[in-house]
């Protein structure tokens, strides 16, 4: 971590650590650890952070931590890396957080064996991106960037219309641990849609998603909800236990074999780089196999 910052007119008079809190997000801890382990110089001098500053001060902060290059297995793709962070596309079957019974596989512990902060993620059946920094500063940069998220999930049935917006309510299911609903009481969640492709012989579509909010499950209780679930969804689609639907069933017990695993990919982020000047990163992650090659059949 590297920090070369000039006081705005906002900041004068305060203490270094008060912008170091406010300005760049870092945490009490992370304070701590600059100023032990670091380096913070005030105009070229070494300093306090306890120490004023005024208006056009030069700040200099500077702390080494994870900036090593991480090491994905052949599965798992890195689009972009910095010091800071990576841009990872991980696969469908792999756990984001290393959990029970996925201490040795998860996607964190196959990047490094350091410790890694993912500023979001991704249920073991989904596929996409996502973003891991490494390190809690940059951690704390990156969960201020307003990050946007759009996914691309096969879903039964037609949306009419094929544009628009499903704004419902979702809370948990009382006495599941997993399961969503849509209820007018839950937390309110909007999630927007665009019919991408809609294949007439297997009444199957193409959707893409892009998320207003970020509850959990989001995407496949607003789909259930309105009656057109992911394929291959164990939780919400028409073969569950928990959300079974008589009319998809025998159209389920064609497709859902097909992929496998929840239809659902995140393909593209788009934020604010931090460490960046702000510039406006973007990047893609095409249709994973098992999906495209559902797609390539029934189109």
């Amino acid at each position: 971590m590297r920090i070369d910052y000039f006081v705005q007119s906002e900041y004068n008079g305060c203490e270094i650590q008060q912008i170091m809190r406010r300005e760049f997000k870092m945490s009490t801890t992370w304070v701590k650890r600059v100023k032990l382990y670091g380096t913070v110089e005030l105009n070229g001098v070494h300093a306090r952070v306890k120490d004023p500053v005024r208006t056009g001060d030069r700040l200099f902060f500077e702390y080494e931590d994870n900036s090593e290059k991480l090491t994905p297995p052949e599965n798992v793709d890195i689009l972009y890396e910095t010091d800071s962070y990576a841009v990872v596309n991980k696969p469908a079957g792999m756990v984001t957080h290393p959990s029970h019974g996925h201490l040795e596989d998860s996607l964190l512990t196959n990047l490094s064996d350091k410790t890694l902060h993912p500023v979001m993620r991704l249920d073991r059946e989904t596929s996409g991106l996502l973003i891991v920094a490494k390190d809690g500063y940059a951690h704390n940069m990156l969960a201020h960037a307003d990050i946007k998220k759009s996914y691309k999930a096969l879903c039964y049935g037609k949306f009419e219309p094929a544009d628009g917006t499903l704004a419902f309510p979702i809370a948990r299911r009382p006495n599941s641990v997993m399961i969503r609903d849509c209820v007018e009481d839950g937390k309110p969640s909007v999630t927007h849609y665009k019919t991408l492709s809609y294949f007439e012989s297997a009444n199957i579509s193409l959707v893409q998603f892009e998320l207003e909010t970020g509850r959990c499950h989001q995407i496949r209780t607003h789909c259930c909800h309105v009656g057109h679930p992911l394929l291959s969804d164990g939780l919400y689609g028409p073969l569950s236990d928990d959300n079974p639907n008589d009319g998809l069933k025998d159209q389920a017990l064609i497709y859902d074999d097909k992929v496998g695993r929840v239809a659902l990919h995140a393909y593209k982020i788009e934020y604010k780089d931090p460490f960046d000047e702000g510039s406006i990163k973007v990047f893609e992650a095409p249709l994973p196999s098992d999906m495209q090659k559902l797609v390539d059949e029934i189109g």
